[in-house]
């Protein structure tokens, strides 16, 4: 496993460092020579300083000032955005250009009377900054998305149920205490019977979450049947299970690891263990019909599943309503084309028989810290009983 890792990272390093090889040299073709102070040799160091800051942020984070450690998060964050972009944009233009020489679509007078690299280099800097302003406010500007569902049961005195779904939140130096804080409140404001949170929690360390007093801000919440969350991959990926468990526990958040939990003897709320999470405590996760065996059929299942697979079991298993996040509506345009094609639903609503099927974008992000084609939403489901 080790060594598989290993490749992997070599691999990743390898690709990553050709991608942004290539765009340092466009850049400095385009830019860099222009700029009568700057030289290849400084040009190389500042433009090697930014496209390695989010992995210098990393490195650095537990022996320099925090305020060091999260400039080079921000950045090295950032400039993942723009180095997505730049790949997908700077081969066009290479392709125009060599066009271009061969079939003259430029004319000579046109080339003679205006500095056409310059202009095209304006047109991108000023294109890939509107982007970033505009996907900035997309990742911090939560929407509520609403849903009106009808279930076919009765649940003894209950009539309806407002549930508000918050997924993906990715708590940590970018997604930090201020927006956690701004989130309760919305959520508080809309007044809750159940808050039901299907994982990523965290970004991937708790370091955050306490240090910054995250558990505090948790507590805030308010509901009539309390808060409930499953884990999902990003929950593990630095700490213990159980620590991270402990600490979310202690913040008023009931975590389900392939549990069932009867509310008010009236419904039930599943939670499912992620995949991932079988790697870090070599336990499989339960089935689906090993936690719903010996559950009363009359009455509402609720599950909360990361990530949206294998929907044919929700389906078989009688499940009423699945809420899942994980996908993130793939974050940054053209992804979403991608995260479509793996899953049957990567967003929105999905009937398939008598289960209805809710997948978010999330609330917070990952890496960069804009979103291109999704937006950061807050999710409020009303079920009406209607036996």
């Amino acid at each position: 496993m080790k060594k598989i890792f290993l490749i992997m990272a070599i691999l990743f390093m390898s690709l990553y460092g050709v991608i942004n090889y290539y765009i340092g040299s466009r850049a400095w073709q385009y830019i860099g020579r222009e700029i009568p102070f700057l030289n290849n040799t400084i040009y190389w160091i500042i433009f090697s300083l930014i496209a390695a800051a989010y992995i210098i942020s990393i490195l650095i984070g537990s022996i320099v000032p925090k305020v060091v450690s999260n400039i080079f998060n921000i950045v090295g964050s950032y400039w993942m955005a723009i180095m997505f972009y730049l790949i997908l944009i700077l081969p066009v233009i290479d392709l125009m250009r060599i066009l271009s020489k061969k079939f003259a679509f430029i004319s000579d007078d046109v080339v003679a009377t205006a500095n056409v690299q310059l202009i095209v280099t304006g047109v991108v800097i000023s294109f890939l900054f509107a982007l970033m302003v505009y996907g900035a406010w997309n990742g911090h500007s939560a929407k509520v998305t609403k849903y009106d569902l009808d279930i076919n049961k009765i649940e003894g005195n209950i009539e309806s149920l407002k549930i508000i779904m918050i997924s993906d939140i990715h708590l940590g130096g970018i997604v930090d205490n201020r927006r956690l804080t701004n989130m309760v409140n919305r959520i508080n404001d809309l007044t809750p019977d159940l808050v039901l949170i299907p994982g990523d929690i965290i970004d991937s360390k708790l370091e955050h979450f306490i240090k910054q007093n995250m558990s505090d801000t948790f507590k805030r919440l308010k509901s009539k049947y309390g808060t409930y969350a499953c884990l999902g991959n990003h929950d593990t990926m630095g700490d213990k299970v159980d620590v991270v468990v402990e600490n979310f526990e202690n913040a008023g958040i009931k975590v389900l690891r392939d549990e069932v939990i009867s509310i008010e003897d009236s419904f039930y709320i599943i939670g499912r263990d992620d995949p991932y999470l079988q790697g870090a405590t070599k336990v499989k996760r339960k089935d689906l019909s090993y936690l719903t065996k010996d559950l009363d059929r009359s009455k509402t299942f609720i599950l909360m599943d990361h990530q949206p697979k294998n929907l044919s079991d929700t389906e078989k298993e009688g499940i009423d309503l699945q809420v899942s996040g994980h996908t993130h509506k793939g974050q940054l345009f053209p992804e979403s084309f991608i995260t479509n094609k793996i899953y049957e639903l990567d967003y929105g609503y999905l009937k398939k028989n008598n289960s209805k099927i809710i997948v978010s974008s999330g609330y917070g992000t990952w890496g960069p810290p804009i979103r291109l084609g999704s937006r950061s939403e807050i999710v409020e489901i009303n079920l009406k009983f209607k036996g």
